[in-house]
């Protein structure tokens, strides 16, 4: 008897799919208040990117589980635990960050939105 195919195949295929991972990361990132981050902060889950990265190229190397690249940007500073400084800094500044969620990391990002053209 043939056996019918799971409801949640469809996601075996979208992982092994790297246009579709990336799709997925940049769907779900987004500009939060770091007021709303500080509970993720307080688990240790937090990941600061440096500016000069690209934030989904981070998250989809986090997503990839690629441990040469990430120890790269631990090695370099780069990348890196949310230091309590900076969560100081976020607070008083009521910061908006980019962020977004590679369980179980949120990686966040202090970056401006780019100016608007007139």
């Amino acid at each position: 008897m043939h056996k019918p195919t799971p409801p949640d195949a469809w996601l075996a295929e979208e992982a092994e799919n790297p246009e579709l991972v990336r799709a997925k990361i940049i769907s779900e990132t987004a500009r939060i208040s770091w007021l709303e981050l500080q509970k993720f902060y307080a688990a240790g889950s937090v990941i600061s990117v440096a500016a000069e990265l690209d934030l989904i190229s981070v998250a989809f190397a986090f997503s990839r589980d690629d441990k040469q690249q990430v120890a790269r940007w631990l090695q370099s500073g780069q990348v890196e635990r949310a230091s309590e400084q900076q969560a100081q800094q976020w607070y008083q500044q009521q910061a908006e960050l980019w962020a977004v969620v590679i369980s179980p990391w949120v990686l966040v990002q202090d970056k401006p939105l780019p100016q608007q053209l007139n």
